[in-house]
């Protein structure tokens, strides 16, 4: 058994059965929600260790609504989110990723595919939820808060730049293939183009540029990608 509590926010009442039904034979406590409204008041009242949110709901707040509301409350922002939805757009899935959500899953999906996301992602939330501040140089993130320093002064970053500086700043001086990054990133089987990690690591350098840290994200040729606070020869 894992104690876990998951929310599932799903406003068909077939799926969400079919859903609480897999999550209980894999060991899972769940809890259920058929709107935002409904949604938050479960997380405000039992705070689940994972939410399952559809992307549609009924409503004037969809799914995506309430993942950024989520990511915005520092009381709130570490429960991890996987949407779930029927659109299969790459443009749809890039943005329920830059809402801040950690994995994406497009139905109709298997059970057993539903429980190894959601495995995985517990463990990637756990990593993450370490006590103590990541330090490297004069960078510094505070992973309970999710506050991003250097020297100092706050960076503001958004929830899927924090995630990429997260897993670097946790796995530095290794390089990392952009396949790689995004499957510890955003998760296994997000269909997503390589040119979306390129995107997201150019604005991550651009925030960390006007601190002098952007040069810590280094291009390996070839490869990927590598933080590290070792100085490139020229």
């Amino acid at each position: 058994m894992y104690n876990e509590k998951i929310l599932i926010v799903e406003d068909e009442p077939a799926i969400r059965e079919m859903v609480v039904m897999t999550l209980e034979m894999a060991g899972f406590d769940s809890l259920q929600a058929a709107d935002v409204s409904e949604a938050h008041q479960q997380v405000v009242d039992h705070r689940p260790s994972l939410i399952l949110l559809d992307w549609m709901l009924p409503g004037d707040k969809s799914g995506v609504d309430f993942c950024r509301m989520l990511k915005s409350d520092e009381m709130l922002s570490e429960i991890p989110v996987i949407m779930l939805t029927a659109k299969s757009e790459e443009d749809s899935k890039v943005h329920g990723l830059d809402a801040g959500a950690d994995d994406y899953m497009t139905k109709p999906f298997s059970t057993r595919e539903l429980i190894s996301r959601i495995k995985a992602v517990l463990r990637r939330s756990s990593v993450m939820s370490s006590d103590k501040p990541i330090e490297i140089g004069q960078l510094s993130l505070d992973t309970k808060s999710q506050r991003v320093t250097a020297a100092g002064k706050v960076i503001e970053v958004g929830p899927t730049e924090y995630r990429l500086l997260a897993f670097f700043m946790s796995h530095p001086e290794r390089a990392y293939t952009r396949t790689q990054l995004l499957d510890q990133v955003w998760g296994g089987n997000v269909y997503i183009e390589d040119r979306t990690i390129d995107v997201h690591i150019k604005r991550l350098r651009k925030l960390l540029r006007p601190y002098d840290c952007d040069t810590l994200i280094q291009t390996v040729r070839g490869t990927g990608y590598r933080f590290s606070s070792l100085i490139e020869p020229s």
